[in-house]
């Protein structure tokens, strides 16, 4: 629309020739010229403000005092939802007219030119502006802020967690900048900062009249793992996942829901950080105070396995009461292994109260009670003397230990593995896991210890290496082991023996290899420390000298025995007599 505001009339135009047609002294020129004068003077590419004439849903015309009005699509006034006619609003004139003879305006640029100017200020002042939530992306929305987009991260969007952002796309509200890169044109708004500071005002009256153990109404606002954030009309609290319930629970949503109003108790509460530790399971009675007042130590009870341990295992007798059964009371044996091999999460089981503390709220079980102690008829079962099978479980140095059954062990020990084996390490004997037979040696029932032997079931072969292994008897070896002090024969009868270099001599000089098998003479024979000493050397060299020289002396013995004989034989009853009175005399005379 024209605007002549400002248009002067022309002093010689004749009005009444015009109108009568008698004569048109004003020329078109002229006519154009005085209609040219009436509008303003605009240029392209440059922001002009203008006044909304008209709009609908899909465009909105802006006149700008041109000879033309401008059309703009509705879309560039979306974070405007209360634009009417008669507003003023700034315009950017792209073209003055186009192939069809239009003004082409458009708001977005002119608000564009002048955005980042209006978002820095926005920042800078701490000022409230309004934008349109055009969509949704990863992390939030994006919003139309002055034509620009900027971010808003969901957790921004309200002071509550946000479920569902769709409800908001298409919104125009209220933002604060809160953030703004100058490098990467990049803004990030905040709807939930202008919440904060209404809830501020709030959250200090509120605090301001908490007390420990007052009950409050609130509502679950937010369910995580390890605990419920509960509003309380204007600040949060937070029950921790162990003050939901007396009993185990492993996931929150196990006893509340999101939106639930209910009621807890405060706890404890830090002003200073606006920290509020609320309780539900406190406003229940404890379920240890209902546990039946007849249950005592001694007493079969039955429960769940809730929780797990290498250590053991917490059985659930009731909800919220809950007692410990140590891997040391789930078996009898007294080798190290974990609970779970006994039972798992889920299981029914029962068990024996072995101790009950009601002021402490403790209890502890024992599932082993439910079988006899083995160890109560042991002398009768295993008795000194009897033989059974038993299971390798470990070596150490000195011998083996052994099961015989489930909490029953014992220890061979290295010298009662075997009569004639000379065993260096018991792992050199069996293996673990291996069965092997013993025989019970001795019992000490105070401290859970069996005696074991393997040897003692044989006969000591010694008693009759005894009778086969005297002194100067010869005998056939094996030369099994050489070392410098000598080398281990092992005879044919059985057994072993030992002989020095010296001794392994052969008759031509040289000396007894390894696996060579030769005569040997027994030097020395030690029932008690199980040792024979052994010669080859004395084979050949008994001949030459030891020999005679024991016959002869064995001629003197013989001599020496012959002529007592003698003596004896020519003695007579009176001589014995005579014999005597002298003896008595000379007793006397001295």
């Amino acid at each position: 629309m024209a605007n002549f505001k400002d248009v002067n009339p022309l002093s010689d135009f004749n009005w009444d020739e015009f109108e009568n047609g008698t004569s048109v002294d004003v020329s078109k020129d002229e006519l154009t010229k005085a209609y040219d004068e009436t509008l303003n003077k605009i240029q392209e590419h440059q922001v002009v403000e203008g006044t909304v004439i008209a709009h609908d849903k899909k465009e909105v015309i802006v006149n700008i005092g041109y000879k033309s009005d401008g059309i703009i699509p509705a879309s560039e006034f979306r974070y405007n939802p209360d634009l009417k006619d008669g507003d003023k609003v700034e315009v950017y004139v792209e073209n003055q007219e186009d192939k069809g003879g239009q003004l082409v305006l458009s708001h977005k640029k002119a608000r564009l030119q002048k955005s980042w100017v209006n978002i820095n200020a926005a920042l800078e002042e701490d000022a409230v502006i309004q934008g349109y939530i055009k969509s949704r992306t990863k992390g939030g929305m994006i919003v139309d802020v002055f034509g620009i987009e900027a971010f808003l991260p969901g957790s921004q969007i309200d002071v509550h967690p946000i479920r569902d952002y769709d409800i908001f796309v298409g919104k125009t509200m209220e933002f604060k900048v809160v953030k703004i890169n100058q490098e990467f044109r990049n803004v990030v708004v905040s709807h939930k900062a202008l919440i904060e500071q209404e809830l501020e005002a709030q959250r200090k009256e509120i605090i301001s009249h908490l007390e420990k153990g007052q009950i409050l109404e609130g509502v679950v606002k937010n369910i995580t793992s390890y605990g419920v954030f509960v509003d309380l009309g204007g600040v949060d609290g937070l029950i921790h996942i162990t003050d939901l319930s007396w009993g185990r629970i492993n996931d929150p949503h196990e006893v509340v829901a999101l939106d639930e109003k209910i009621q807890v108790v405060i706890l404890d509460f830090d002003e200073e950080k606006k920290r509020i530790a609320l309780g539900l399971k406190q406003l229940a009675a404890h379920p240890w105070d209902a546990l039946d007042e007849n249950i005592k130590v001694g007493d079969h009870i039955k429960g769940k396995v809730v929780v797990m341990a290498d250590y053991g295992a917490f059985v659930e007798v009731q909800p919220g009461v809950e007692g410990l059964i140590h891997v040391s009371e789930m078996s009898w044996s007294q080798h190290l292994r974990s609970a779970q091999e006994f039972m798992k999460v889920g299981d029914e089981v029962e068990a024996v109260v072995l101790t009950l503390d009601r002021q402490e709220r403790k209890m502890s079980l024992g599932i082993k009670q439910l079988r006899e102690d083995p160890w109560e008829a042991i002398e009768s079962k295993y008795p000194v003397g009897s033989k059974h099978t038993a299971k390798v479980r470990n070596f150490t140095n000195f011998g083996i230990f052994v099961e015989l059954e489930e909490g029953v062990d014992g220890l061979i020990h290295i010298s009662d593995l075997s009569w004639t084996k000379k065993v260096k390490h018991p792992s050199e004997f069996t293996q673990a896991g291996a069965e092997i037979d013993v025989v019970v040696l001795e019992i000490d029932k105070e401290n859970r210890r069996l005696s074991l032997g393997h040897k003692q079931l044989e006969s000591n072969p010694w008693d009759e290496y005894e009778t086969i292994y005297t002194p100067g008897s010869t005998h056939v070896g094996k030369i099994t082991e050489v070392m410098d002090k000598g080398a281990v024969i092992t005879l044919n009868e059985g057994g072993e023996g030992f002989a020095t270099p010296k001794h392994l001599v052969k008759a031509d000089g040289s000396q007894a290899q390894l696996g060579e098998e030769l005569e040997f003479v027994v030097i020395e024979f030690v029932k008690e420390t199980k040792r024979i000493i052994l010669s080859h050397s004395r084979t050949f060299e008994e001949v030459k000298e030891e020999h005679p020289r024991r016959q002869r002396g064995g001629n003197r013995k013989a001599a020496e025995q012959a002529q007592v004989n003698n003596i004896a034989a020519g003695t007579s009853l009176g001589d014995l007599d005579v014999l005597a009175d002298l003896k008595k005399k000379m007793e006397e005379g001295k």
